[in-house]
């Protein structure tokens, strides 16, 4: 029987879940991406909006995770010749940690980058054989009394 574990019994703890991932693409996409030549916008700023929104939301979309008072999130970017790397971190002082909330808002940054670059990784018979997303994990995870 699926259900969500109790955890009311225990005590608020500062936390703190930083998680990463990338995504392959092709140079001359980069390219496009840094000369701000993609037709739907620039897709870290949409990336970043929308890994913000998805780490909020994680409680209503993983159906055993509680919905956690964040108290700071963040998104960033490593742009290279042929791949980007998104790291995200959270924080909130809670009952549980918030690791899920770090690997769904990389997650989401990753999808959101591929759906606004899909035109320019497409081959002529549609198909992706350059763009990936790979390493998605969490990369560190932290819980102590007070100040992180």
């Amino acid at each position: 029987m699926a259900k969500m574990v109790d955890i009311g019994g225990k005590p608020d703890v500062r936390r703190r879940a930083v998680a990463t991932g990338r995504i392959r693409l092709k140079p001359s996409t980069i390219r496009a991406i840094r000369a701000r030549h993609v037709e739907k916008g620039d897709p870290l700023p949409a990336a970043e909006v929308a890994a913000l929104q998805a780490m909020k939301a994680v409680w209503q979309v993983l159906p055993h995770t509680h919905p956690i008072p964040i108290t700071a999130a963040s998104v960033t970017f490593i742009v290279q010749s042929d791949w980007i790397t998104v790291t995200t971190t959270v924080e909130a002082t809670y009952k549980t940690g918030v690791e899920m909330e770090a690997l769904y808002g990389a997650t989401v940054a990753l999808l959101t980058i591929w759906d606004m670059v899909k035109t320019h990784e497409k081959n002529a018979q549609g198909q992706y054989p350059s763009a990936r997303i790979e390493g998605v994990r969490v990369l560190s995870k932290e819980k102590k009394a007070g100040r992180l």
